[in-house]
Parts: C-alpha cells; sequence; structure tokens
C-alpha cells in the first residue's frame, strides 16, 4: 500500500555574508589584522587611510549609515546595474569605522614577537663544540631531531637505527648511536636526549657540583625511583639510614630539577604567543570605563578610482561587451569592499556590547579584583542581555582577553555555574574553587588534606559539596591528590 505523508521541517540557513561576519567576530585582535590584510590584498576596492581633507568624527558605534542591500547571485544584468548606487555626491565618499574612545596619539605598549633560535637549533649548534666524524655527526643530528619539544627522546635505539637507515642511508649499530647519545646528553639545557623521567633527573643531578644532598638525591633516583614518586618517606628514611633533615635536603635537590629540559627552553620551537588584548576595563572616579582595542577599528573606505571607473562608464555613451564586463568586476568589488566595512561595524558593535553587558554583570569583581566576588554567569546571561544569540556570544568570550587592573583575562573565565551555599543564595563555582585552592594552600604540608576532609572544611565555611565534585574541581585547578602534595 502507498502511503503519503506531509512533513513540515523548520530550518535555518545562514548566508556566506553571515559566516564570514561570525567569523570575523570569533576572531581575537592579532587574527583580525591579518584577516584585514587578506582582504585588502583580495580587493582592490577597499582601501585603509584618510586623505587630510577629510577628517571627521563619528559617534563610536554609529548604525545611522546606510549601506546597500547586495545580491550575491553572480548572473546580474549588466544593463540593470543602478551605476548611481556607487556614485557618491561627496568630494571623498569614505565609509569609516573609528572608535572615538582611540586617539592616533594613544601609544601602542605592546610587546613585540621575537625570533630567537629554535630549540633544535641551538642543540645542533651546541655540536659543533665536539670534535665529531661526519659520520657521528650525521648520527647526532639525527638523534637531535628526535628530540620532543619536551626535551626526551621516546624511541628505542633500535628504532632510530632502523630509521637512519631506511630513511637517511645511514648504516650503524645500537653501540654506535649510544655511545652518540651521550654526546647528547652532554648538550645544554641538562637533561635533555633523556629517554625517561628517571634519567632526566640522573643527568641534571650527574650535571650538579658534588654534595651530600646530591649524592643522595642521586641513590634515591636510582635505587628507590618508584618510593620517591609515590612520596614514601619512611621506606627512604629506612633505606639509607639517614636523618629527617638530611633527607629532606636530598629531596630538595630533585625538586629543584627541570623535569621538562625542553619545555622551559625560551627558544622552543613554539614562539610564546603575545596576548594583545581585545579591550581595557579601567577604574575611573570609582566608575568602570571599557575601550575597545583601537586595533579593531581600522579607518576604511571605497576606492575613489574604482568609483571613478563607474562614472566614466556612467557617461560613456558607447557601451561595449568588454565594458560591459568590466562594470560587473568593479561592480563585484565595490560590493564586497561595502559589505566588509559594514561586517567590521557589526563586528566591533557586537564585541563592545557583549563586553559591556559582562563588565556590569560583574561588576563588584571589577572593582575590587576579588574572585569570591564574581557572579554565576552563563552565556544565556549575557545573550539574553544584549539580545544576541548565545553562539555569538560564545564566540566572543572564547577567543577574547581583556585588560583589567588585575591582569590580562581570558573573558570565558568570568563564566560559570551556579551552586547554593548554606545559606541558600547562588553563589560561582569559581567561588567555591577560589576557597579550595586557599584551604590547600593553608594546610599542613607534612598531613595533606584528603578530599573528603576537604569536603568537610568547605561544609564548615558554609559550602555543602560533595567529596566527588572535590576531587572534580582539584583537578581542573591542577592540584594533585593529599599523598602527592605531602612535603618533608
Amino acid at each position: 500500500m502507498l502511503k503519503q505523508f506531509l512533513n513540515f521541517k523548520l530550518s535555518q540557513k545562514l548566508s556566506p555574508q553571515q559566516i564570514q561576519l561570525m567569523k570575523l567576530i570569533q576572531l581575537p585582535t592579532q587574527a583580525f589584522e591579518q584577516r584585514l590584510i587578506e582582504e585588502m590584498n583580495e580587493n582592490p576596492a577597499l582601501e585603509t587611510g584618510t586623505d587630510n581633507e577629510d577628517i571627521y568624527e563619528k559617534d563610536e558605534f554609529d548604525n545611522n549609515e546606510d549601506y546597500d542591500d547586495y545580491n550575491d547571485s553572480e548572473n546580474i544584468e549588466t544593463g540593470e546595474v543602478n551605476i548611481d548606487e556607487y556614485l557618491s555626491n561627496d568630494e571623498t565618499p569614505d565609509y569609516k569605522t573609528q572608535v572615538n574612545n582611540y586617539s592616533d596619539d594613544d601609544e601602542e605598549r605592546e610587546s613585540p614577537l621575537s625570533a630567537p633560535i629554535s630549540f633544535h637549533q641551538d642543540l645542533i649548534n651546541q655540536l659543533n663544540t665536539f670534535i665529531l666524524t661526519d659520520d657521528q655527526r650525521d648520527i647526532a643530528e639525527f638523534l637531535v631531531g628526535s628530540i620532543d619539544d619536551m626535551g626526551y627522546i621516546r624511541r628505542s635505539i633500535q628504532d632510530m637505527v632502523d630509521d637512519m637507515a631506511f630513511t637517511q642511508g645511514i648504516y650503524t649499530d645500537e653501540k654506535t648511536v649510544e655511545k652518540i647519545l651521550h654526546v647528547i646528553h652532554e648538550l645544554e639545557p641538562s637533561g635533555v636526549g633523556a629517554r625517561d623521567l628517571q634519567e632526566c633527573l640522573l643527568l641534571q643531578l650527574k650535571h650538579k657540583t658534588p654534595t651530600e644532598s646530591v649524592a643522595l638525591a642521586i641513590h634515591i633516583i636510582e635505587d628507590q625511583f618508584e618510593a620517591f614518586t609515590k612520596k614514601h618517606y619512611d621506606k627512604l628514611l629506612q633505606k639509607f639510614s639517614v636523618s629527617k633533615e638530611q633527607l629532606k635536603n636530598g629531596v630538595d635537590e630533585i625538586e629543584k630539577l627541570n623535569p621538562k629540559p625542553g619545555g622551559a627552553y625560551t627558544g622552543s620551537n613554539k614562539i610564546t604567543e603575545h596576548v594583545v588584548p581585545d579591550f581595557a576595563i579601567r577604574i575611573v572616579d570609582d566608575e568602570l570605563e571599557l575601550t575597545l582595542n583601537g586595533r579593531n577599528a581600522p579607518e576604511l573606505h571605497v576606492s575613489k578610482d574604482y568609483q571613478e571607473m563607474m562614472k566614466t562608464y556612467k557617461d560613456s555613451k558607447d557601451k561595449s561587451n568588454s565594458q560591459k564586463d568590466a562594470v560587473q568586476f568593479i561592480k563585484q568589488k565595490l560590493d564586497s569592499a561595502k559589505w566588509f566595512i559594514d561586517a567590521i561595524k557589526q563586528r566591533q558593535e557586537t564585541l563592545f556590547v557583549t563586553m559591556n553587558a559582562i563588565m556590569h554583570f560583574q561588576q563588584e569583581y571589577f572593582l575590587d579584583g576579588d574572585e569570591t566576588n564574581l557572579k554565576p554567569m552563563i552565556l544565556k546571561d549575557i545573550a539574553d542581555m544584549v539580545g544576541l544569540d548565545i553562539s555569538t556570544v560564545s564566540r566572543v568570550a572564547n577567543s577574547k582577553y581583556v585588560d583589567t587592573p588585575y591582569g590580562t583575562k581570558l573573558i570565558k573565565e568570568f563564566f560559570s555555574e551556579a551552586m547554593t551555599n548554606d545559606q541558600g543564595e547562588e553563589v560561582s563555582t569559581i567561588e567555591i574553587k577560589k576557597i579550595l585552592q586557599d584551604v590547600i594552600q593553608d594546610e599542613d604540608k607534612h598531613k595533606p588534606l584528603p578530599d573528603d576532609q576537604l569536603a568537610d572544611m568547605l561544609k564548615e565555611k558554609g559550602y555543602p559539596i560533595a567529596r566527588r565534585t572535590v576531587a572534580k574541581y582539584r583537578e581542573q585547578l591542577d592540584i594533585p591528590v593529599a599523598r602527592m602534595r605531602k612535603k618533608m
């Protein structure tokens, strides 16, 4: 039997321009600048800067300037193009986006990006101080190339021997590679080229000036590494027949070592990212003042040359096919330029109103910097305040930074879920984590508190949360379990 059903399906499709706008909103300041450069390179109808005779002020987010609706269709009849839409009565038809709280006289006090020598290149350079044959140097450079960003070689000697033969045409044996590996272990930073944590710590200890404490530390790592990692100090005291003070000195030597010698190297392969705040919050006369980084508000206008070309076409009596093709190209570039300028205005407005709502929602925190004053706040709270989609607020919060009197903060860190204290009041999970962190910081490190006792202490302070919740928050704060927090 053939049955017919009528189904209605409601779906929302974003236009390509809406998708592009969402991508622009998501970009932080530095990425936005790069995107602007790309657009300028691709569209000659888009220009930046102003003429001296055309400097005028606008409200920060003035939306009174009307723009044409643009048709994405590629099949536009040339004869239907209204040339007047692309010409302006003004002498200089600039479509600019400016923020009136940013002055050209303001100095950019941002740290420049440095280009230090890479971690691996520095190791290669250090090999020049050793007397090596060509074959030995080839092997040494291969071993350096096998070191990961944390400073470790995590491959077996046999695997590297095989890999050198198949990929580099270097034929050697395990004994030779082991010998060259000892050369790698002489490089700085100390501990580089180790195959595991135990070897890494030993290499660093053996580079230290020999003392009684260093000798004990070497014995601990060589003979009782597992007991040390589990902090079984009583077993170590019994094994080495030393006093608590002597053991403490030995353990202190180990705790000074770097378990990730490559990661701490300033010239690592990963260039440190310099965060450029997208916003700044200042306290002026006990009031909060929000500014948007001026680099998010470039001065843009549509090319006069392209408008002149449109005018020339309009005034021309003989409109050939080649001229019609040209005007189609010009129209496309002008449409794209106008849309991009308008999109930047919308981006500015979205960023500003979203951060402004967050600032007022968390006003108490921004006035004094006390994290316990952060209110529970979810994306929907801000979306409802500014009339935007939750996804739009998320795009702003997840990728933007704000410069505050208390340091530069990632905006998404101000969002948190709510929990109820013993007074029936809603408090932020950020507040509870801060209290938990303070409790752990003040604990007796000789007898650190397990999670159930931490839960009891939080309950006494008015935060009735379960032990498993304490464990979850502790892990989110990157704080180890009680046994691992124990000190001598």
